[in-house]
């Protein structure tokens, strides 16, 4: 069995991300969110009322997860859905008071995550790593075929 280099880049790389996940989680579960939930808030935060297939086609995920996804934010009280006034077999997905109320504090955690990740690293040499891993993203779409970024619900685009 290859064991992997635990000093190589993509180790590192590949730990960084289940470190960062993990802090994720646990600031976001203070809130009552999962950490896959704030891109579907950042969706309905841009735009209310997208149906399901909308949500996951913007979120490119499957439309089973988004279901599943809405389902548990709706028991939570972020969300709710509501039946389409022109077609009832679509339902629409609202953003509740605690939807809305809970984003102030969504983009506090994305901060404070972003200020705990890169403590002690220069600004300068941040912008040196943006662009190394736009770079990686960039190889790693291609190869995958995808032709638009992956960032259309990011942190930092819920907070402008």
């Amino acid at each position: 069995m290859h064991l992997p280099d635990t000093g190589s880049i993509d180790f590192l790389l590949a730990q960084v991300c289940r470190l960062h996940r993990a802090r994720a989680h646990t600031l976001l579960e203070q809130l009552g969110l999962y950490h896959g939930q704030p891109p579907l808030l950042f969706a309905l935060w841009e735009q209310e009322g997208l149906s399901h297939t909308e949500l996951a086609e913007r979120l490119h995920i499957q439309p089973a997860t988004i279901t599943k996804m809405v389902q548990r934010m709706e028991k939570a009280g972020f969300v709710e859905r509501r039946p389409d006034p022109a077609d009832q077999r679509v339902s629409r997905v609202y953003l509740t008071a605690a939807g809305y109320d809970v984003k102030a504090q969504v983009q506090g955690v994305w901060r404070r995550l972003e200020d705990e990740t890169f403590a002690g690293i220069p600004q300068q040499e941040r912008e040196v790593l943006r662009g190394f891993l736009l770079q990686m993203r960039e190889n790693l779409l291609r190869l995958a075929g995808e032709e638009r970024p992956l960032d259309e619900f990011s942190p930092q685009k819920a907070a402008t």
